[in-house]
């Protein structure tokens, strides 16, 4: 139930209306005699192992969805009241499997900006908002890694919000974190971008009332102004994400203050640490020193908290809110959360209620099978950290408000995660196994390059950019002909898919162009894909450049660093920390 309707007369909790039947031994949904509760809901199908597409939704049930007891069994997560026991691979264990990867493996994806939850049941699609953000996302893919931004606006809409700040402002990107999934699903790292960077926001075409408009760029302005501002969605958040990060964004996630409020309700509260006594006058808390488990307006109160922690700037509020949001992941993976059928229907329609997604993430079907991309992940493989920033120069030293892009920090950092590189430690055997397998597909991959180059005359290629800077394909194309004497290039603009590396796609006939063809263009090893079936005569081979791509002659695919530069701020997703 959401905090509006709690309390309401008509309002039924389906989790306190499951009621023993001792004549048949199983649960049965009982509910009063009132006309509101005369109405029982069918109940669904039951559901299968999420898919692993992200193309088919889940099959639509009922609304509102309580689940029904198979005979013999009880209530959802609750104790069976009769029947011989079932021991080991029955339908109770396959349930609790499933509800443990929808919930635990979605509440840290959610709570990111404030949201989580167990997203089951089909009706729970009404609850969605859905935004079309014109292309900015590609929508994640198995087997490759994923990106999704998690956006928490400072939007004041709801009820109880009227007191915080500016009540008629449409909204910032005032808590951003770009959550990056390892290709092999070991690890992940969460990197938080602070509202105050000062950074470049890029043309966004924005859909309005059905049709595109496109909003101008805007030059060396704050970050969060990259949401709601001149009409700017969410989708131009992404793009600004792309254009600083280099990454690739596939999703989005968006919610504001209710989630804080209403998840922490749903979950029984989180808990927090406080390693000195806090009142403070701006966020309204008031706690003592030591350990606390904070809900509804509390706990909005500490994430919003910046006055009172560190040196009272942003960056340090971000910190506060890591620990908050590592904290209510590991609350909602807890035994205690995860078998609760109450926690189990409130957590669902809190944060679905929250959640604003894009079209790729537009139904319960499409998050579950994110879930189940997520399932495998340990929180200790999975890493807080923000992006390195300094005082910005061109501010007076006394006034000192904005930041700007610590470069020296923030380069390797961001090679690290575009390489997939993990800022914790897998664990020791499962990462010998990957680094065997991983040489192994490097020494074949380098291989590739070993034998006979084409004369530059003979090379045939058609050039497309899949995620270079704008017009890459058409200064390769003047390159490679002006430059080196490939004369039989074509340029073919943009290319269908965006990329995040650089790829030479060639027929076996033709792997002599394309070793001489990476060595012009600094392509390594892992760039070149041959085909199986030789090419007819005068067939190009297609090279497409992706977002790592910045100039021709530059070359690509350096080695990421190993270890994070020193001193960038992180922390494990299951470590506790006080906050001071």
């Amino acid at each position: 139930m959401d905090a509006q309707s709690r309390g309401r007369a008509d309002e039924i909790d389906p989790a306190d209306q499951w009621v023993l039947n001792p004549r048949t031994g199983n649960y049965e949904l009982q509910l009063g005699r009132s006309a509101a509760q005369q109405r029982v809901a069918p109940a669904p199908r039951r559901l299968r192992r999420p898919s692993s597409s992200t193309a088919a939704p889940a099959p639509a049930a009922p609304s509102p969805a309580v689940p029904k007891p198979r005979r013999g069994e009880g209530p959802p997560g609750g104790r069976r009241g009769g029947g011989r026991s079932r021991k080991g691979g029955g339908a109770p264990d396959r349930r609790k499997r499933l509800l443990a990867v929808t919930g635990g493996t979605l509440a840290f994806l959610l709570v990111g900006g404030g949201v989580g939850g167990y997203l089951y049941y089909e009706h729970l699609n009404g609850n969605l908002k859905v935004i079309d953000t014109g292309g900015a996302g590609g929508g994640f893919k198995k087997d490759q890694p994923i990106n999704v931004l998690v956006i928490g606006t400072d939007k004041r809409s709801g009820k109880g919000n009227e007191g915080y700040g500016d009540a008629e402002s449409v909204g910032h990107a005032d808590t951003t974190i770009l959550f990056h999934v390892s290709k092999d699903r070991s690890n992940a790292t969460a990197l938080s971008i602070p509202r105050d960077l000062i950074t470049d926001i890029p043309a966004c075409p924005t859909k309005i009332d059905g049709s595109v408009k496109e909003i101008p760029g805007t030059r060396g302005t704050r970050f969060n102004n990259s949401l709601g501002q001149e009409g700017r969605d969410p989708g131009c958040t992404m793009r600004t994400v792309k254009q600083l990060t280099g990454l690739d964004v596939d999703n989005f996630m968006m919610v504001d203050f209710n989630a804080v409020k209403n998840l922490s309700t749903a979950v029984g509260g989180v808990p927090v640490c406080l390693a000195k006594d806090v009142n403070d006058r701006d966020s309204k808390l008031n706690l003592k020193a030591g350990e606390h488990r904070l809900e509804g307006e509390q706990a909005l109160a500490f994430v919003r908290t910046r006055h009172s922690f560190g040196n009272e700037s942003d960056l340090d509020r971000i910190k506060t809110q890591q620990q908050f949001l590592g904290s209510m992941m590991r609350e909602m993976k807890s035994k205690e959360t995860l078998t609760s059928p109450k926690k189990f229907f409130s957590l669902a329609e809190a944060a679905t209620k929250s959640l604003t997604v894009d079209q790729g993430l537009g139904s319960i079907g499409k998050l579950t099978a994110l879930a189940g991309e997520l399932k495998d992940i340990n929180p200790k493989n999975v890493t807080f950290t923000t992006l390195p920033v300094v005082d910005n120069p061109a501010e007076p030293v006394n006034r000192k408000a904005t930041v700007v892009v610590n470069s020296a920090q923030a380069d390797p950092l961001l090679q690290m995660i575009r390489g997939d590189v993990s800022l914790t430690e897998v664990e020791k055997k499962e990462q010998a196994a990957k680094d065997a397998a991983e040489a192994d597909a490097k020494g074949k991959q380098d291989a590739l390059l070993q034998g006979n180059r084409a004369p530059a005359g003979d090379i045939r290629v058609d050039v497309y950019n899949g995620g270079g800077p704008p017009g890459s394909a058409s200064t390769t194309l003047t390159w490679l002909q002006n430059s080196k004497g490939v004369y039989k290039a074509g340029n073919h603009g943009n290319a269908s898919a965006r990329l995040t590396a650089t790829q030479l796609e060639y027929a076996p006939n033709q792997a002599d162009q394309a070793r001489a063809l990476a060595d012009m263009m600094g392509l390594p090893a892992s760039a070149l894909r041959p085909g199986a079936v030789d090419a007819a005569p005068r067939t190009p081979m297609k090279l497409t450049l992706g977002s790592d791509f910045k100039e021709p002659g530059t070359p690509l695919g350096a080695a990421a660093p190993q270890q994070a530069p020193e001193g960038v701020q992180r922390v494990e997703a299951d470590k506790a920390v006080c906050a001071k």
